[in-house]
């Protein structure tokens, strides 16, 4: 199929691309790398009157460093920051987590902001921000403001992002001194989004384990520093407190045993790393 007809915008500047999201209102849609966009597009599950396309301000494609966070602008694509030199030193989650987000050539159009905006219940990116407690900048028109991960997400593809809103950029938190992180996937092709994916971090204030591919958005249980035989009672609560559910893909019930033998797997590893 071929996407229904609309109206393409490029903008010179962030407010002449702000100013026709505001007009346009529900109708506008901003496009970036279009891996997530576009064959909604094209299946018509999405029929924006107006695309705005904001790949050439320069000023959202940057990675920054601002304090304790890595700020990623809504222009930087999945490849960019996978290559970034200090990936590894800084979020060592992210780079424990792209091999494993989509194909290579999908990584090199694709944006980060746009993954984020996609909020897939099974994507890489939506989990790792969450578990590592990032957070949103949002910008319209007549505002900015920015909104924690976990609230940013709250549903199945739904996110807080208001009419007339973008993302402007996300906020990763840089790896802390001492602390270990890991992340497993199983999907039915490497490459494909997962049937269950866990996210983990293990530092001096206990452990946090996200899980991506089970409930409707990405899922993040605190927890304290366990001994080895206490993760599989407090991974099998978590486990059972998901809303998971049958479709093409895998059983709840498959699900569940995912979530507990992935869940041991990740948080074990995140330990192991920081000792």
């Amino acid at each position: 199929m071929k996407p229904a007809s609309f109206d393409f915008l490029c903008p010179e500047t962030i407010e002449e691309a702000l100013a026709a999201l505001a007009e346009g209102g529900g109708e506008a849609r901003v496009i970036a790398g279009g891996q997530s966009l576009v064959p909604m597009l094209n299946m018509r599950l999405a029929r924006p009157a107006l695309l705005v396309d904001i790949m050439r301000l320069e000023a959202l494609r940057r990675i920054e460093t601002s304090g304790d966070e890595i700020v990623v602008g809504a222009g930087v694509r999945q490849a960019e920051l996978e290559a970034w030199p200090s990936l590894l030193r800084d979020l060592p989650l992210l780079a424990a987590a792209f091999p494993w987000l989509g194909h290579v050539q999908t990584r090199a159009r694709g944006t980060v902001c746009g993954s984020i905006a996609h909020a897939d219940p099974s994507a890489e990116l939506p989990l790792s921000l969450v578990t590592l407690g990032g957070a949103v900048s949002l910008r319209s028109r007549k505002q900015k403001r920015v909104v924690k991960a976990d609230d940013f997400f709250i549903g199945m593809m739904a996110t807080d992002l208001a009419e007339g809103e973008m993302i402007e950029a996300v906020h990763f938190p840089k790896a802390r001194h001492g602390s270990g992180y890991a992340f497993r996937e199983v999907g039915r092709r490497h490459g494909d989004f997962a049937i269950v994916a866990c996210a983990a971090v293990a530092d001096d204030r206990g452990l946090r384990l996200g899980i991506a591919g089970v409930d409707d958005r990405p899922r993040v249980f605190p927890l304290p520093a366990l001994d080895d035989d206490q993760f599989d009672d407090a991974i099998n609560d978590i486990a059972w407190s998901l809303n998971a559910r049958d479709d093409i893909h895998a059983s709840a019930r498959y699900r569940r045993e995912l979530v507990r033998s992935l869940g041991r797997e990740t948080l074990k590893e995140a330990s192991r790393c920081r000792a």
